[in-house]
Parts: structure tokens; C-alpha cells; sequence
């Protein structure tokens, strides 16, 4: 186990590395440099080659990218230049209200996903299964901008009994306690991954059904409560823990469109203010971070697996 996971984190920083390049090089190719941004578009060839040169920007790229990766492992991420202020001071602010938001809404969409998708095994073909397969299939076909639009028509404008802009308190306290503006952002999200969710469960849940050992445990006489509960869940539920992990970084993008929907302050909406500002530190940094929680997913997936999963743990 020992040897396994060490190999998993060497995979994982090697991953880490080389999307850091790719990141890079990519907005390096559309974004040169910051100074049209900063010095306005009535800047001068001069004045723009002596910002850059008094900033670094005038050096080979893979200089620029050595002495970036330097600054970041140093916990620097860069200036803004259109906020004025630290990368990492921005990130602060907004990143546990993003985190809130994405953590909330993924353990809702379990607790509702996990006993949807068993009851849709249990029941298959029925009435109950195919209503709940037509509503994950249109959830799930359903850009988040549409779904949010349609419930804020529904439950802020035709019944307003919930805000319509996410709470916009800079304390994540008060965000936490404020349900009635952060309820239709937390649904949308909600909404989009029992979609996927339920539709996974249903699918493992339909193949453990059909394995030997539950048919034996029920010519056994066995109850089917006790025969769903030891039997079926587990197993059924050791694909859901990679989704689960790999969908987290999902999430974080999907939240990109519902922040900015609900002007909700979190990572997402900065990272858009920040695209139509050309802020480039920030488009970079955001990237890189989104790049990491990825990797971070796919490894702590795989590591909840090997403890799930004795047969992973013997291999």
C-alpha cells in the first residue's frame, strides 16, 4: 500500500508539472503580456517594451514560466493587475464561499442520488423508475444557465418566495445561515448532479442485483432490506466514489456559470470578470488551481477506493 500510493502522488505531481506547462504556454500564446491592460490600448511600443522589460516580460517564455512556478511554490500567484491587488489575496476571499457552494450542493446530490438510484434498480421498469430516468435524462441535457433562469422564474419572479441574486455577504458565516438567497444557486447545482448521480447508481446497482451472491442470499430466505443494505449498497456504491472524486473539479468549473448567473462571489464569477478584464495573472491562476483539484480528485478517489475496496488493497 505503501508503494502504491507513493507512486500515485509521484504520477500526480508529474500530472501537475506537465499541465502547468501546457496551462502556460497556452495563455502565453493569447496573452503575451499584460501591458496593453494595464497602460491602455493608447500605450506606445515604448512604453509597452519598458513595462515589459521592467517586469520580465520581455525574457524567453520558459525563463517567465522557471520564475513563475518559483513565485508560486513561494505561495505567490501573481498581482491583478485590474483588481490592484495580490492573487492570493483575492483567492482568500472568495475561495471557501466557492467551496461551500460546490461541497453543499455535492452532499445533497448524494443523499438524494444514492437511495434514487437503488429504489430505480429495485423497482426497474416501473412506473417510478421510468419517471425518474425521464427526469434525470432532461436534468442532464439542461445547460445550468437554463435550469437556473427557469427557477428563478419560477420561485423569485412567478413566486417569490426565494431571492433571486445568491446571498452577497462577504462573510462566509452569514452565507452559510442566509438559505433564502442561496437556495436556488445550491438547487441548480443540486439538480445537475442527481441527474448524474442517480443514473450511475441505478446502473451498478442494476449489475450487483444480477451477481451470484445476491441470488444466493435470497434463496437463503434472507429479508431484501438486510439483503439491499449488507449486500447491494456497498458494492454498488465503489464506482460512485471515483464519479464522486472526479466530479468535484466539475463542479468547481459548473460553478463558473452558476456564480456569475446568481452574482454570487466566489471563484467563478472573478474568474469571469476577470476573462472579459484580460486579467491575466488571475485566468492563470484560477487554470492552475482548477488543474490541481483535478488531480487531487483522481487521487483521493483512488485512495478511498483501496480502503472501500479490500480487493484493491490485495491486488
Amino acid at each position: 500500500m505503501t508503494a502504491y500510493l507513493l507512486r500515485r502522488l509521484g504520477t500526480s505531481i508529474i500530472v501537475l508539472i506537465g499541465i502547468s506547462i501546457f496551462v502556460y504556454l497556452l495563455l502565453h500564446a493569447v496573452f503575451p503580456s499584460p501591458a496593453r491592460v494595464v497602460l491602455g490600448l493608447r500605450a506606445n511600443a515604448v512604453q509597452v517594451n519598458a513595462w515589459n522589460k521592467q517586469n520580465g516580460f520581455d525574457r524567453p517564455v520558459i525563463e517567465q514560466y522557471l520564475s513563475y512556478m518559483n513565485s508560486l511554490l513561494h505561495g505567490n500567484l501573481g498581482f491583478s493587475y485590474a483588481e490592484n491587488q495580490p492573487v492570493s489575496s483575492l483567492f482568500a476571499e472568495r475561495l471557501a464561499r466557492s467551496i461551500y457552494l460546490t461541497f453543499i450542493s455535492l452532499l445533497f446530490a448524494i443523499l438524494i442520488a444514492f437511495p434514487l438510484g437503488i429504489f430505480q434498480a429495485v423497482k426497474r421498469n416501473s412506473l417510478g423508475d421510468n419517471a425518474a430516468t425521464s427526469a434525470a435524462f432532461i436534468l442532464y441535457s439542461m445547460p445550468s444557465f437554463l435550469l437556473g433562469i427557469i427557477l428563478i422564474q419560477v420561485f423569485a419572479i412567478s413566486f417569490p418566495i426565494l431571492g433571486f441574486e445568491a446571498s452577497q455577504s462577504t462573510s462566509l458565516w452569514v452565507v452559510i445561515g442566509d438559505w433564502h438567497d442561496m437556495l436556488l444557486p445550491v438547487l441548480t447545482l443540486t439538480l445537475l448532479t442527481v441527474a448524474n448521480f442517480s443514473r450511475y447508481m441505478r446502473s451498478s446497482s442494476i449489475d450487483v442485483l444480477a451477481q451470484d451472491y445476491i441470488k444466493v442470499a435470497r434463496a437463503k430466505g434472507l429479508p431484501e432490506r438486510l439483503v439491499l443494505t449488507r449486500h447491494m449498497v456497498r458494492n454498488a456504491s465503489l464506482p460512485m466514489i471515483t464519479l464522486i472524486g472526479l466530479f468535484i473539479p466539475a463542479l468547481l468549473a459548473g460553478n463558473l456559470i452558476v456564480e456569475t448567473l446568481f452574482n454570487y462571489q466566489g471563484l467563478g464569477l472573478l474568474f469571469y470578470n476577470s476573462l472579459n478584464k484580460e486579467d491575466y495573472p488571475v485566468l492563470l491562476a484560477y487554470t492552475l488551481i482548477g488543474a490541481v483539484f483535478v488531480v487531487l480528485g483522481n487521487l483521493v478517489a483512488d485512495l478511498a477506493l483501496t480502503v472501500a475496496d479490500p480487493r484493491i488493497r490485495l491486488a
